[in-house]
């Protein structure tokens, strides 16, 4: 797949808890005060692997959600149309806090399984250390513009019972990365950024692209859109960054 610039933002949280909804698209978000990032653009954007190993949607038209699973983590979400992705990947980070820090994709192994209905895809992570094991079930809330994961943290080993776990987010709102100075066909749209909405009362991080402009041929549809993610408890910690730079909050565990 092509390369496109970038300015990608990434958002890590802390989890405390065992259930996540990805929900595209949602109403602006109410922006707290914060220190914006300054250290950007990111990494180049780039298009998600092609070998997936999941696909899902809703059982009904209500949801217009589909998502797919590759490499063992999330990868696209599409919305509002199948066309548009807002989602390069969103994995899980697992460190101790001084030795370690393992991302998903890069540090353990992975088996892919559905139910009967073919409805919900199931994820067993093992890490590399075989420490520790994350269970992931995926669907689309058929009432919602949600995709829902399940996750369990099982450790397998004594030390395992401390490590600390986050929820890794790299958006590609709209379908493209943009950071471009040019038209939106030479920068794919305009570059995404991040706010941490606190009007529910927790913090929610949102990602968003508000360009409608898109160099996709034959397309003249795209629609501002919004990226939220939410939890069945409130993260402990939420941090936005741009990719691969000093603010990315896997630069900053891996350091």
């Amino acid at each position: 797949m092509r390369k496109k610039p970038s300015q990608r933002t990434t958002v890590v949280l802390a989890v405390a808890a065992t259930a996540l909804a990805l929900l595209v698209p949602m109403a602006p978000a109410t922006a707290a005060p914060a220190t914006a990032a300054t250290d950007g653009p990111g990494t180049t954007s780039h298009f998600d692997l092609a070998r997936k190993d999941c696909l899902g949607t809703a059982r009904n038209t209500t949801s217009k959600i589909w998502y797919t699973v590759a490499n063992g983590v999330l990868s696209d979400v599409y919305a509002p149309t199948i066309d548009t992705t807002n989602v390069e990947t969103m994995q899980y980070v697992v460190t101790d806090g001084s030795t370690f820090t393992d991302l998903q994709t890069r540090d353990t192994t992975y088996t892919v399984s559905s139910d009967q209905t073919g409805m919900i895809c199931t994820v067993r992570t093992t890490a590399k250390s075989n420490a520790y094991r994350l269970v992931t079930t995926y669907l689309t809330d058929p009432n919602r513009a949600s995709v829902v994961l399940h996750t369990q943290y099982q450790p397998l080993t004594a030390a395992a019972r401390n490590y600390h776990l986050y929820v890794r987010l790299d958006a590609t709102v709209g379908g493209n990365g943009g950071g471009g100075t040019g038209t939106p066909a030479t920068s794919n749209g305009g570059a995404d950024s991040a706010v941490i909405d606190r009007s529910t009362g927790t913090a929610v991080p949102v990602s968003y692209d508000t360009v409608t402009a898109t160099n996709a041929a034959n397309r003249d549809y795209a629609v501002p859109t919004y990226l939220a993610l939410r939890a069945d408890r409130a993260f402990t910690q939420v941090s936005s960054g741009f990719v691969g730079t000093p603010s990315d909050g896997l630069t900053q565990l891996d350091a």
